[in-house]
């Protein structure tokens, strides 16, 4: 099957500091992402429904950009990347993600992201 990035935006009235602080804590991640997260160093361990996953944090630019590896990735130079950044328009903050699947899960996966980008925004203040 062929893999696909999908690239996705979603917009934030909450600053990029605290969208930031949402991506890479364990007390938010929990709120919004997984059931679990331990972070050692730069790996960090999700769990869902009681399966881990292991991601190394590749590129950390505080309250811009947060990019992960999957440690198990069957294919390479795959990544989860939270973009974050205020428009200079609307002065609203701007997620970006990209994310990768399979060619006939993208509709799957952008309904998760967008169930997701929806608990976020109840925890975070829009």
């Amino acid at each position: 099957m062929k893999r696909v990035r999908l690239d996705l935006e979603y917009i934030f009235r909450a600053s990029p500091t605290i969208i930031y602080n949402f991506v890479t804590s364990p007390a938010t991640l929990v709120r919004w992402y997984c059931d679990e997260v331990d972070i050692t160093n730069d790996v960090y361990t999700f769990t869902w429904s009681g399966s881990s996953e292991v991601a190394y944090l590749i590129d950390d630019i505080e309250e811009e950009r947060v990019k992960f590896e999957w440690a198990e990735a069957e294919h390479p130079h795959e990544y989860l990347e939270f973009r974050m950044y205020k428009s200079d328009i609307t002065n609203e903050t701007i997620l970006e993600i990209t994310d990768f699947c399979d060619e006939d899960e993208q509709d799957e996966v952008r309904d998760l992201w967008g169930t997701l980008m929806g608990e976020l925004k109840k925890e975070c203040g829009g």
